[in-house]
């Protein structure tokens, strides 16, 4: 992580959110909306912005606008939440057809597609405006691209270790873009901030004790939460 071990330009070790305290400017402070829970707003600084930013700097947070999520895990969840509290229109694009209920249910999506259905993803060609892909793993782009209507963005998020294969016939052909972002900076997280209160957006979270902490690496490692763990420290952690 770049917010915690890597020494600062004088030298110092940054403990991140590892501190047990920190002295900031108030320029790099962020107000919290009282209305906000902190247990279920933490996620917000993280995959919220990430997702917010996404939205805005790439002009997918116009009302009315069709909308494809690939992915629906942390940030995927959250995508969903801020584009309906936009007025757009989501599809989620998954891999996983046994999430369908729950994103249809709880997440209010107005469709959802099985990737690995071919039936679906012909059916679905090019009626998308644009796409958000949160997968981190290595997947095939060409189908996410062809959902695309023309001038259609698809912007990556996921970052997979290993380079993806780019299509560059169906990305000439239909003006389509792909792009790559990874966060917000402060104006535009107090901005998703006040949004969130607003909207009542907040993560789905399991909220874990201190000593859960390795139960709950492992289960990251299997994929085995929805959507994001959130450690109690100020009721469980024993200070010595």
């Amino acid at each position: 992580m770049l917010t915690d071990s890597p020494p600062y330009v004088d030298g110092i070790i940054i403990h991140g959110c590892f501190s047990d305290h920190t002295v900031a400017d108030e320029h790099f402070v962020l107000r919290w909306p009282d209305n906000l829970p902190l247990d279920f707003g933490a996620p917000l600084l993280g995959a919220g912005i990430t997702m917010y930013s996404s939205l805005r700097y790439f002009g997918l947070d116009m009302p009315g606008m069709h909308i494809g999520v690939v992915g629906l895990r942390g940030h995927g969840h959250l995508v969903v939440k801020f584009v309906k509290a936009l007025g757009g229109k989501v599809t989620v694009i998954s891999t996983s057809p046994e999430k369908k209920e729950r994103a249809i249910k709880n997440l209010d999506v107005d469709s959802f597609l099985v990737s690995s259905d071919p039936d679906q993803m012909l059916i679905a060609m090019g009626t998308l405006d644009d796409i958000i892909d949160t997968v981190p793993a290595i997947h095939p782009l060409q189908p996410l691209i062809d959902l695309l209507k023309i001038q259609g963005k698809l912007v990556m998020n996921g970052g997979p270790l290993e380079p993806l294969d780019l299509p560059m016939c169906s990305l000439i052909l239909g003006r389509k873009i792909v792009v790559g972002i990874d966060i917000g900076g402060l104006k535009e997280m107090q901005e998703m901030l006040d949004f969130a209160a607003k909207h009542n957006i907040t993560a789905d979270v399991k909220v874990i004790p201190i000593d859960y902490v390795n139960t709950a690496m492992e289960r990251l490692d299997k994929n085995d939460v929805k959507y994001r763990f959130v450690l109690d420290i100020e009721s469980t952690l024993k200070i010595a």
